[in-house]
């Protein structure tokens, strides 16, 4: 029996009930599940033990979610800061004052498909090493402001299209980067990632591209903190490097360049799409969770730490990501590394964090490292928060056919070929977002 002291109603300014709240939440999702192995990777669908889910309806008091308003009012902001607690780590809420400088643009670009806008947004009101560059691509053939799709790519700005005029960062990144010298980027890195940025196929369909490089906001390494804005925005902020992670300094930049989408006539800030791909799909779901300005939400492939499921025991494993990056997420999250159905989250909650806003969860099938069955039973478990305003999600429970999308305002699709984001993918998330945005 539960103690009645641990059903209180959470005092989010103290958070006294906390503890107690997540050790009763631990033992339930522990109950009728077999314990993960943390370590080895699993890729044979008949060795997933059973787990149980935590129910993404049941309130801290043990009640469960009946209406949107619960949801609005007591749910979501509890499921949150779970988020912030055991995963993310906590999101600066600080407004500081954000400048913009307009570093060149041309209204002929690519063939005069697109005004091209390379914005410099500085993330400091008086260091002026502390900035991000924004590419924005927006298309010359239609008129007035345009919806948009944000996110980040994993290399630089020019890595995305092989226009030169874009500018070529300074930034660290990669070795393994196509045309990369000493972890910096050379003119052979131009055009490097256009697979992944269908930015022809973008425009044609009437919306505009704005990427931005993550390593801006802190370069993808154990110790990229310490040049990183977990750092250099320490005392602006009023939040210590150790309070966030990495996944938490590249959602924040995310909401910044929506800050400067926003102060952007060509573009309609209430369409504003957010996509992720990979890591970078885990940062765009906490970004989506925490800036509701994000109209609309794309994971792609975001695997663990993402839209999976972290208690189905198959491809990459909470133990195994934070061993590789342990600065992706926080402290507490490894300590549940050898026993999973602890957590007192999972992926669906993650992803119910989204709601009611549009959805789109995508997989691939040789990526098995995301666990591609786990992503899609994570989506159609968030669909039951969408119930509560009235939106249809995923309603089948049966995997879907290769490139056979199913859905509404929770959408899912898993498509032949490996992980990447490909051109099929971005037909389906133009197709999404337009019938979303009508």
């Amino acid at each position: 029996m539960l103690h009645k002291a641990c059903l209180m109603k959470i005092d989010h300014a103290s958070k006294r009930a906390l503890p107690c709240i997540l050790l009763i939440i631990g033992c339930l999702s522990g109950l009728n599940s077999q314990a993960q192995q943390a370590m080895a990777s699993n890729t044979d669908e008949s060795k997933v033990p059973p787990y149980t889910l935590p129910d993404v309806l049941q309130m801290p008091n043990g009640k469960k979610v009946t209406s949107s308003k619960d949801w609005e009012n007591v749910q979501r902001p509890f499921i949150y800061y779970l988020y912030e607690e055991i995963q993310f780590g906590r999101y600066p809420t600080k407004k500081i004052n954000i400048r913009y400088r307009l570093l060149e643009t041309d209204e002929n670009a690519l063939e005069g498909k697109a005004t091209r806008k390379q914005v410099r947004i500085y993330l400091h009101p008086a260091d002026t090493t502390v900035y991000t560059d924004v590419l924005l691509y927006i298309p010359n053939a239609v008129k007035g402001p345009v919806p948009v799709f944000v996110g980040y790519n994993f290399s630089g700005n020019h890595t995305i299209s092989t226009d030169k005029n874009i500018i070529l960062g300074n930034r660290w990144v990669f070795a393994r980067t196509r045309g990369a010298v000493n972890n910096r980027a050379i003119e052979a890195s131009r055009g490097a990632d256009t697979a992944s940025w269908q930015i022809n196929t973008i425009l044609a369909k009437g919306f505009a591209v704005a990427t931005a490089y993550c390593g801006d906001l802190e370069p993808d390494t154990t110790t990229g903190w310490m040049t990183g804005i977990r750092s250099t925005l320490k005392d602006v902020l009023k939040i210590q490097p150790t309070e966030w992670t990495a996944m938490g300094a590249w959602a924040w930049g995310l909401s910044r360049i929506v800050d400067y989408l926003q102060k952007d006539k060509s573009i309609d800030d209430r369409k504003v799409a957010l996509i992720g791909h990979s890591r970078l799909g885990k940062a765009a779901l906490w970004a989506g969770a925490s800036d509701t300005r994000f109209a609309l939400i794309v994971s792609n492939e975001s695997g663990e730490g993402g839209a999976t499921l972290s208690r189905r025991w198959y491809g990459e494993t909470v133990q195994i990501i934070n061993s590789k990056f342990p600065h992706w997420f926080t402290a507490k999250y490894k300590t549940y590394g050898d026993n999973v159905n602890a957590l007192p989250v999972d992926g669906h909650m993650l992803l119910s964090l989204m709601a009611p806003r549009p959805l789109y969860v995508a997989s691939a099938v040789e990526d098995t490292w995301s666990d591609p069955k786990g992503e899609f039973l994570s989506a159609r478990e968030a669909s039951k928060v969408y119930a509560l305003f009235g939106k249809k999600g995923i309603d089948t429970d049966s995997m879907p056919a290769l490139n056979q999308p199913v859905g509404q305002t929770v959408r899912y699709h898993i498509r032949a070929g490996r992980h990447a984001v490909t051109l099929y993918d971005w037909e389906q998330y133009l197709q999404f977002a337009s019938e979303q945005f009508k």
